[in-house]
């Protein structure tokens, strides 16, 4: 019975160690020094199972030297070693069991004499049998039965603690795995964001690319301001890849498409049952984020009576899930970004100062793409690149007529406009070169603003209506002679039109208009 207290000991030690970092060669090193407290052997030996052989993979004891540590047995050449596996008892080797058995395991290595003491302790927990333990004494004298018992205690001990040590392993195998696949997935999201931040060639760019390296070295909050489109997240995940929390997620709120009764749930969780709907525990994304960075998108749109939760969570680091009371604690690094004028929402009482305070400790302001229309050949090049992993069209350029063409235009929805175009101008071109014939966009005066249609004038009554192709012929018609019947390029009819050549042309035959040289036939005009 003295032997319960050190044996719960050693249970606990070997649970403690098989949780920790060290490895499992020194948690069998360990092993076989607590064995040594509680019986006595000349070897002890620890042989781990391996596509059925049994390898020698740690030894104590006088008669432990090099040839032990290598040893190697192949387990169906030793039917008591297999079947104390089968039965996972340990057992205890008469002098009979060496003379008419299957021989002794160390024959060969060690110059054992007839009838030594002999012990095999299978190593088995859960489903698995991972390996045996043999105690060798050069005294003939059988191990006697409790001293068995007690040793295969020790046994299962050991195995447990083997199967906690590769559980572990094979949890930090998954999670690097799921990490590994997490990089990817932000990568291939966000794209090469610090490729189009770095390589500007405006001057307001650079500063600011400057600007975010610096302030990514820190945990300061930072407000990122700016045009619907301007690529705000795009700066957000290089700021985060530039930080020491690159290694660690980076999650994602936008806090304008989420409706707000969902909102705090989706910010600090919920436990279950803390509304219909919600049936388990749930975290949100300030726990997601735990470690690394949290952007929140569209910060000027979350609702009055959530901003101060988030002004407690962002000064106190914690906050409590919906339906619970239990204060979670989350270390986040905070970014913020919207297109909306929070002074102005703060005069009309939209936007907490306080919590505007908090968030613009380091404010960065992202112009719009007309203001850096210098950078149109690398933003063309950066996201054709991205566009391809998605759609399989590698090798598509933009010709110095199409820059033309796209610099032509002032972009109102910025960034995002820009990458719908290209995409558009891609599926559209059988090429891999994007003309200034591949943009179907506005020119001129109607880039920056179309002026208002004049209302005209009704018809007289009685007055014959023409049919809209009727109509729409005409207008080409008139269109065509003012141009000489040019279609093509600057200045040409569908220039002018606003379509694409290939659809004016399109239209043109639909209405029955033959295009000829010099346009002599204007007498239908």
């Amino acid at each position: 019975m003295g032997r319960q207290p050190e044996v719960s000991q050693d249970a606990r030690e070997l649970v403690e160690l098989a949780t920790t970092e060290e490895g499992v060669g020194e948690l069998l090193r360990r092993g076989l020094d607590w064995v040594s407290r509680v019986v006595p052997f000349d070897l002890a030996t620890l042989f781990l199972l391996k596509e059925g052989r049994l390898e020698a993979v740690a030894a104590r004891g006088p008669l432990a030297n090099q040839a032990v540590r290598k040893h190697s047995l192949r387990l169906a050449d030793f039917p008591s070693l297999k079947q104390a596996l089968e039965t996972r008892r340990a057992r205890a080797f008469t002098e009979e069991d060496h003379s008419h058995g299957d021989g002794d395991p160390f024959d060969g290595v060690l110059d054992l004499p007839s009838g030594h003491s002999c012990m095999v302790v299978p190593l088995c927990a859960g489903e698995r049998c991972y390996g045996v333990l043999t105690l060798d004494r050069v005294q003939c004298e059988t191990y006697a039965q409790p001293v068995v018992d007690l040793v295969e205690v020790y046994g299962q001990m050991l195995a447990t603690a083997l199967q906690g040590a590769e559980q572990r392993a094979t949890a930090e195998r998954l999670h690097r795995q799921d990490h590994e696949h997490a990089k990817l997935l932000e990568s291939q999201l966000g794209g090469d964001s610090e490729g189009i931040l770095e390589t500007s060639l405006s001057p307001v760019m650079r500063d600011l690319s400057r600007r975010a390296r610096q302030v990514a070295e820190t945990d300061t909050p930072v407000l990122i301001t700016g045009e619907t489109g301007t690529g705000k997240e795009r700066l957000a995940r290089a700021i985060h890849r530039w930080s020491a929390r690159a290694d660690q997620p980076f999650v994602s709120l936008n806090c304008a498409a989420i409706p707000a009764g969902l909102l705090e749930s989706e910010l600090f969780g919920h436990v279950k049952g803390a509304f219909t709907g919600a049936n388990r525990d749930r975290a949100g994304r300030f726990q997601m984020a735990h470690g690394g960075t949290l952007l929140l998108d569209e910060i000027g749109e979350l609702p009055v009576e959530l901003q101060a939760k988030l002004l407690r969570a962002l000064q106190e680091k914690t906050f409590e899930p919906v339906g619970s009371d239990k204060t979670v604690r989350a270390d986040v690094r905070i970014l913020a970004a919207t297109h909306v004028d929070l002074h102005q929402a703060i005069a009309q009482k939209r936007f907490r100062e306080d919590l505007f305070y908090r968030l613009s400790v380091f404010p960065l302001r992202l112009p719009p793409l007309r203001e850096r229309r210098e950078d149109l050949p690398q933003l063309t090049v950066f996201l054709l690149e991205e566009q391809a992993k998605r759609t399989g069209r590698r090798g598509m350029r933009v010709t110095a007529s199409g820059l033309a063409r796209l610099a032509a235009y002032d972009w109102p929805g910025n960034l995002r406009e820009l990458a719908n175009a290209l995409e558009r101008a891609t599926i559209l071109t059988r090429g891999q070169e994007l003309t200034a014939q591949s943009f179907d966009l506005p020119t001129g005066e109607r880039a920056r603003e179309a002026p208002a249609e004049e209302t005209p004038a009704p018809l007289p009554a009685g007055a014959k209506v023409p049919t809209l192709a009727a109509v729409q012929r005409e207008h080409i018609l008139r269109v065509l002679a003012l141009t000489r019947g040019r279609v093509y390029g600057e200045g040409g009819a569908a220039a002018l039109l606003g379509l694409k050549p290939s659809t004016l042309q399109s239209r043109m035959k639909k209405l029955g208009i033959e295009r000829l040289e010099g346009f002599t036939a204007v007498e239908d005009v």
